[in-house]
């Protein structure tokens, strides 16, 4: 009898174990897969047209929960989330002997307010900010413009998801 033919099935045994064993204790521990937000409110208007404002937009269908309002019937919504700014900028961090720039800061800010449409505020004015360092170099200067946008894109998108977690806190109209 092969000795190593042997070992296969207690090690397969083994393993089921170790993967049952883990289960239990990520069950027990209170572990649990984030869901979607539950809001105080059914509908809800965003006026303006940006790639944030979108992003916004596309979070809130998804959650299935709250509809969308058109912007000239905000009277008729629950609330209004007003974006009150939208700002991307870049930073040189540092620069090479030469004087070129060797790293950027890229920053990403949005300001908003959430309100009723008698103009009770929900959320007073509030800023979410999101920085992403990235190198620079100037002979892949395309290729680094081509990161930026990738990285507004990931900050775009958690602000949004941050913007969910904050419409998501208020809980009385």
């Amino acid at each position: 009898m092969n000795t190593r033919n042997a070992s296969l099935p207690r090690r397969g045994f083994l393993l089921g174990l170790t993967v049952a064993g883990a289960s239990l204790g990520l069950a027990g521990c209170g572990f649990e897969l984030r869901k979607a937000p539950v809001f105080a409110f059914k509908t809800l208007s965003v006026s303006g047209n940006s790639a944030m404002i979108n992003q916004i937009r596309r979070e809130l269908r998804a959650t299935g929960s709250v509809t969308l309002v058109p912007a000239d019937q905000s009277s008729t919504a629950d609330v209004v989330l007003e974006i009150l700014g939208e700002d991307r900028n870049r930073f040189v961090i540092s620069t090479n002997s030469a004087g070129l720039v060797r790293e950027l800061q890229l920053q990403l800010r949005v300001r908003f307010r959430l309100r009723t449409p008698g103009g009770k505020d929900l959320l007073p004015a509030t800023e979410v900010s999101q920085t992403r360092d990235l190198s620079f170099n100037e002979t892949n200067a395309l290729a680094k413009e081509g990161e930026a946008d990738l990285l507004f894109r990931d900050m775009q998108a958690d602000i949004a998801q941050q913007l969910m977690r904050r419409l998501a806190a208020v809980k009385e109209l």
